[in-house]
């Protein structure tokens, strides 16, 4: 027989029921609940308390006056943070930020904070409000909190707008290596970066390939961007931006990038994309798609969820491979190659169809 205390311990018939049924009203309310843990995280990155750890452990204190917060409330943040894992607290009260809570540091290789600003500011987290409606609707219902569509608003909102680009940046840095590596250049001389911001996809192809010349598509500020990286890069000589609107026309090219820029729009729009760099292309001519394909609904949580993001934000949606080959079959192209990416990326490599 086992000591008393101990069988005194053992949970109950009853209790074990009780806990076991427990468990899925508390994994719900964890999804209830998961907009705290969002608006947490960034309030860790407004109050850059990865920042201000940097150079050693802290106090809630210290970091309340180097930021100018409520010392307690900054206290209870910081608390808070350690729950999460963000932060870990020693035994005279000093916090110090874990590798994960790291990432919201700035100005640091895979930062993540512009992430945590832009996911947690008006321009998406007012939508996501609206999320019922747009299932209802079919379609985001943005403009009805935003005034306009998502990429309106943000032309209005510069602090904003700078926080998703610096965001849309950091993660093109976390996957253009990776890319690179599996995009075949060969036979290609010049390669066009549709929509790609500062081209760091099109820059990384570049500095692998010294023969290649690459062009960056985009909107001015954008392309202005772009022409000051690569200058900064040393491939001005064979890099060059040019201002414009991917649904009027992209320019000739024997490889054209597209990373992360067909989910942002409805089958249509996409369409439209696809069907310019058809037009566009030279002899033999490739397109590269970048994109998060949903192959296991079951599986590929991520994907499902970002595509209730663009549901909720913009007119776009993510897919799976054959709503893909629609879109490319549509607009005089076939796919001929798939490279899974690090991550839930996927790389979807195109021929012009016969």
């Amino acid at each position: 027989m086992g000591h008393p205390d101990v069988e005194d311990a053992k949970p109950t018939g009853t209790e074990k029921d009780k806990s076991l049924g427990d468990r899925p009203m508390m994994a719900l309310l964890g999804m209830i609940h998961g907009y705290w843990i969002s608006q947490v995280v960034r309030a860790a990155a407004d109050l850059r308390l990865a920042d201000h750890l940097a150079a050693g452990p802290l106090t809630a204190q210290d970091v309340a006056g180097l930021e100018s917060s409520d010392p307690h409330a900054t206290y209870r943040l910081m608390r808070t943070c350690a729950a999460l894992g963000l932060l870990a607290r020693d035994d005279d009260g000093r916090f110090s930020a874990t590798p994960t809570g790291a990432l919201l540091r700035s100005g640091v290789p895979g930062s993540l904070r512009d992430h945590a600003l832009a996911f947690g500011a008006p321009g998406h987290w007012l939508p996501w409000g609206q999320l019922p409606e747009a299932v209802r609707k079919g379609g985001t219902q943005a403009a009805a909190v935003l005034g306009n569509d998502l990429f309106g608003y943000l032309a209005g909102q510069p602090e904003e707008e700078a926080q998703f680009a610096a965001s849309m940046e950091a993660l093109t840095g976390g996957i253009a290596a990776d890319a690179a590596r599996a995009i075949d250049v060969d036979g290609a001389s010049l390669a066009v970066d549709v929509g790609g911001g500062t081209g760091q996809l099109v820059r990384e192809l570049m500095r692998a390939n010294d023969e290649l010349h690459g062009v960056v598509l985009d909107l001015p500020q954008a392309a202005a961007a772009a022409r000051q990286a690569a200058a900064a890069d040393g491939l001005g000589a064979r890099f060059s931006a040019v201002a414009g609107d991917f649904f009027a026309a992209v320019p000739d090219a024997d490889l054209y990038l597209l990373k992360a820029v067909l989910h942002d729009w409805d089958d249509d729009s996409c369409v439209r994309i696809l069907r310019n760099c058809r037009n566009a292309a030279r002899p033999g001519a490739r397109v590269i798609v970048i994109e998060n394909v949903i192959r296991d609904p079951a599986r590929d949580r991520f994907a499902t969820l970002l595509d209730m993001n663009m549901l909720a934000v913009t007119s776009g949606q993510e897919r799976d491979l054959a709503a893909y080959d629609g879109l490319f079959a549509a607009a005089g192209w076939r796919r001929t190659a798939v490279h899974a990416l690090p991550g839930a990326r996927s790389l979807l490599e195109l021929r012009t169809a016969e």
